[in-house]
């Protein structure tokens, strides 16, 4: 009986390296590098004009196929955030496209059949008809280079790296291609397969940012990365501040603790010593 276990054992630890080494060989040329976001490290701050321009990339680009269903549209106002003027999004949230009705019940005019218009207090559209993934934590779902696992300090002073990765996403693709089961697939470095469904999504000069930034490809993919970073983590900065005064009372009662300490036992130590 314990040669047979023996045997399963060996068995079951030859398939486990046997994975390894064939997932390490599928992932061996994935590439994803360091970017230096705002919003990193103990004191970072997320930038508003890099949220607003991400803002404009996710509308005028990714919304096509991409939703942001967990996302009330009022909280492009809150502080910490984008910080539109109120009226700039009502504005926003009237002008916005549903592109997927089917996916969009609560949206639907039910005298009319279409979408209505929608309001601050309406979530962004989910949109599913293309079969692309809902962006709203994407930035928190998809982890970099960083984490989630160690000690925690490379996530607390570089992140997580969901923004690095949704950037190396978008500045990924080499301009080869391939068709394979009747579907073409793109060449992407910082895809896990190295080769990615999706058609490479930005260009430059793509929008026109109205304060006269560049619209390179990098450039967009750094703002919208941001944008999605603050759609994952929108309390970002109120965590960063209450971790920073709990930090900063703990080592003041920590203090307090070892003077009190000191007091209260002077007179027994200073018997002793005598």
């Amino acid at each position: 009986m314990i040669r047979n276990f023996a045997l399963s054992a060996a068995a079951a630890l030859t398939f486990v390296v046997s994975g390894g080494v064939g997932n390490a060989a599928e992932t061996a040329h994935v590439v994803i590098e360091d970017v230096a976001f705002a919003h990193e490290g103990p004191f970072g701050t997320f930038d508003r004009n890099q949220l607003q321009r991400g803002l404009q990339v996710y509308t005028e680009v990714c919304s096509a196929c991409h939703g942001l269903k967990f996302v009330p549209i009022r909280t492009l106002a809150d502080e910490g955030g984008p910080q539109l003027p109120e009226d700039q999004v009502r504005a926003y949230a009237a002008n916005l496209s549903v592109n997927d009705e089917a996916s969009n019940p609560q949206l639907i005019d039910p005298e009319t059949g279409s979408a209505r218009t929608l309001v601050p207090a309406d979530k962004f559209p989910a949109n599913h008809a293309a079969g692309a993934p809902d962006l709203s934590l994407m930035a928190k779902a998809r982890a970099g280079f960083h984490g989630p696992y160690g000690l925690g300090l490379s996530q607390l002073f570089n992140g997580m790296g969901g923004p690095e990765y949704i950037h190396a996403i978008l500045t990924g693709y080499t301009g080869e291609e391939k068709e394979e089961a009747g579907s073409v697939f793109y060449e992407n470095h910082a895809f896990s397969t190295g080769w990615i469904k999706m058609p490479p999504p930005l260009s430059d000069d793509q929008v026109t940012y109205a304060d006269g930034t560049p619209a390179t490809v990098d450039q967009m993919s750094m703002d919208v990365s941001a944008f999605l970073m603050w759609t994952a983590e929108p309390k970002l900065m109120a965590r960063k501040e209450t971790g920073f005064k709990a930090v900063l009372f703990l080592l003041v009662f920590a203090a307090l603790l070892y003077l009190t300490n000191k007091r209260i036992w002077a007179d027994v130590k200073g018997k002793k010593t005598a």
